[in-house]
């Protein structure tokens, strides 16, 4: 039995669910600079190795992947047992995760950095995929505003350590600062772990009545949404034969873009036949925005070097270099990004908003594109890019529970946030397509695309599909 099934109880005080939803914040921002600060330590770690960004950059994909694929199995254990254990088994790995990084000094095998970054990712995923699950039954009459507020501190919480850590990596190098910053954030999420529960029957409010916000009263399990679990093994055993095979062979590294095909090609066919299919619309359109803000993301630092403005001063009010101007300002939009565009949705509709971000975002891109070799114009529009991109992370997991309903959100938006792993496939290429040509327009180019792409599907594709998924529900 659940949590939040049983007896019925009284309503809980608004200050207690916003207690709760604070607790979830505060957990985010302890997971932030696993993703957000990753950018800093790049350049060291090449320096002192002497490895190909792009290869450097397997480590990031590799952080999103088990960040984000073993969402949905951790969501199962919050749908079932509730958030406490599985965000003090994530603090544990998080801080043990950054440990690794300290003493890695290779790329691949146990003691390297992908195996580092690993352990860091399912940790991360704990506690990101927990904190979201739980903000979206605690607040049903407030869903895009209450995911956007706890996403809000994964995309805003690194801000407050952009300087500290870079200070840190200059003062005492980067391996040392892996481990101060790890075991830090590692020990506070384990903390709050203790005061974190899942709402029970009757303590919160019944969804929305809102007419812009439409939203099914039919809870579907995981398994209706994706296709039986025994098409899905026989697909991940195919895989991981194509892995092999392609490992033997020297190509492990363009496996990640056969297996972001063979996810589309293989795990579509099963959604389709015998899940939800509109699922496999929303993928997409997560996958296709979700990588140009990744690509950013991870590579922040080498595209202002590559634009020759990383280390030139900009004055905005006090006087810093681009690079640390740039990282202060994304985080931070990226952070408020969220909770905005959530309320925006709460108000006028899910794909109304995501039509008008994802648009945003596509003009943000290909703005940067033109004008990003100029140090302010750089801060600027990176900072636009990121405000126009993080709103994925509360507008997707609402839509997605608006539309399949809040029993099992955990699980449910945790299978959809799989797609930032899938995204994350295809950051090495960003590098690899940038070592080709020396710069990063035609990436620069093919995000802003994507991105106009998507804002098209939503109000033309996945608004009226979602309609009748809705509307097929209730008569039912």
């Amino acid at each position: 039995m659940t949590q939040d099934e049983g007896a019925v109880t009284a309503r809980v005080s608004e200050s207690y669910r916003w207690m709760q939803l604070t607790i979830g914040v505060v957990c985010m921002v302890m997971i932030a600079n696993y993703q957000y600060g990753w950018t800093f330590f790049v350049p060291d770690i090449q320096k002192q190795f002497g490895w190909k960004p792009s290869d450097i950059q397997v480590a990031f994909t590799l952080f999103v992947l088990f960040e984000t694929w073993l969402v949905p199995i951790e969501g199962w254990f919050v749908d079932r047992f509730g958030p406490r254990i599985v965000i003090f088994v994530g603090g544990i790995l998080c801080g043990i995760g950054w440990w690794m990084t300290s003493r890695a000094t290779s790329l691949g095998g146990i003691d390297g950095y992908y195996s580092a970054m690993i352990v860091c990712g399912i940790g991360a995923g704990g506690v990101y995929g927990t904190c979201v699950g739980n903000a979206l039954k605690w607040f049903p009459d407030k869903r895009g505003l209450a995911a956007g507020i706890t996403a809000a501190g994964f995309g805003a919480g690194s801000a407050l350590t952009v300087v500290p850590i870079q200070n840190m990596i200059k003062d005492v190098g980067f391996q040392q600062t892996f481990l101060n910053f790890g075991i830090g954030q590692g020990i506070v999420i384990c903390i709050l772990a203790y005061f974190l529960l899942a709402p029970k029957a009757g303590q919160v409010p019944a969804t929305t009545s809102n007419a812009n916000v439409i939203q099914t009263r039919r809870q579907y399990t995981p398994m209706e949404i994706i296709g039986p679990a025994s098409w899905w093994l026989a697909a991940s055993v195919a895989v991981l034969l194509v892995g092999l095979v392609m490992w033997n062979m020297g190509m492990l590294f363009y496996f990640q873009l056969v297996l972001a095909g063979m996810i589309f090609l293989v795990g579509g066919t099963i959604v389709v036949m015998r899940g939800e299919p509109i699922f496999m619309l929303m993928y997409f359109m997560f996958v296709i925005v979700g990588a140009g803000g990744l690509m950013v993301t991870a590579n922040l630092k080498p595209i202002a070097a590559n634009l020759k403005v990383a280390d030139q001063a900009v004055t905005i009010g006090w006087t810093m270099t681009a690079i640390t101007w740039a990282a202060t300002i994304d985080r931070i939009l990226n952070g408020l990004t969220r909770p905005f565009f959530g309320w925006v949705s709460d108000q006028i509709g899910r794909e109304k908003t995501m039509f008008v971000a994802f648009a945003l975002e596509g003009i943000g891109i290909y703005a940067l594109y033109l004008y990003g070799s100029d140090p302010l114009w750089f801060v600027l529009l990176s900072g636009f890019v990121f405000f126009a991109w993080g709103e994925i992370y509360s507008l997707f997991p609402s839509t997605c529970t608006d539309t399949f309903g809040s029993k099992f959100a955990a699980t449910n938006a945790g299978l959809l946030y799989t797609a930032k792993g899938t995204a994350a496939l295809l950051v090495p290429f960003g590098s690899r397509i940038q070592e080709a040509t020396g710069s990063w327009d035609t990436v620069f180019l093919i995000a802003a695309g994507a991105n106009i792409l998507a804002s098209v599907l939503a109000l033309f594709v996945l608004k009226p599909w979602r309609a009748r998924v809705i509307e097929r529900s209730v008569a039912n």
